[in-house]
């Protein structure tokens, strides 16, 4: 994984943070991400980000389960198994109808956990590189990739002058890797660069 540097920008308000962004890609800066301790109805929107597709995934993985329910209990009870139960056919589809529903929101719930932690990249022993640690509890953080085209020093005075209270540089690794946040990191050199905007 690639090492780059960022710009990183702290936020003390919402609507600070808000506007910020609008400036940032009017600018025509590289927005990493933004950072913040809740939600912001709108960022989203401001920041470019396309809408999800995971209501997609959900419906295929349910489809997927309607399927195969289905499939498995007409090879069973037709094929494989058949047994008269209480005179009924054996294709009985009103009666399997409950247990193809149930499978159906097991594989639709399932698929989409498992395909929401793998875009955002959350399992067990993954670790990434934390910008700011007071962005989980009451500091807005918004990161700006410095590209051959712009520095850290014309950045890092862009962003005092849209309203970050503190500025700094950081090199850091872009993907995730295998570790643990209690152990010392190896693989990437943090040494940050702060400048204070009073």
């Amino acid at each position: 994984m690639a090492i780059k540097k960022f710009a990183v920008g702290c936020f003390d308000e919402e609507g600070v943070l808000f506007d910020a962004v609008k400036r940032v890609r009017k600018a025509g800066y590289k927005l990493h991400d933004v950072y913040t301790p809740f939600p912001i109805h709108g960022l989203d929107k401001v920041m470019g980000l396309r809408d999800t597709s995971i209501h997609t995934a959900g419906f295929i993985y349910a489809v997927f389960g309607t399927v195969t329910a289905l499939s498995f209990m007409t090879w069973v009870f037709t094929s494989d198994w058949p047994l008269n139960i209480g005179g009924k056919p054996m294709f009985a589809l009103p009666a399997w109808i409950p247990i193809m529903f149930e499978f159906t929101v097991l594989c639709s719930c399932v698929g989409m956990v498992l395909t929401f932690c793998y875009l955002c990249q959350l399992a067990p022993f993954v670790r990434k590189h934390h910008f700011h640690l007071r962005s989980t509890d009451d500091l807005f953080v918004m990161v700006i990739e410095c590209t051959p085209k712009t520095s850290e020093a014309e950045v890092s005075t862009f962003l005092g002058t849209i309203g970050a209270k503190e500025i700094n540089v950081q090199r850091a690794e872009t993907g995730w890797w295998l570790g643990r946040y209690d152990r010392e990191q190896k693989l990437l050199d943090t040494r940050t660069e702060t400048v204070t905007v009073h």
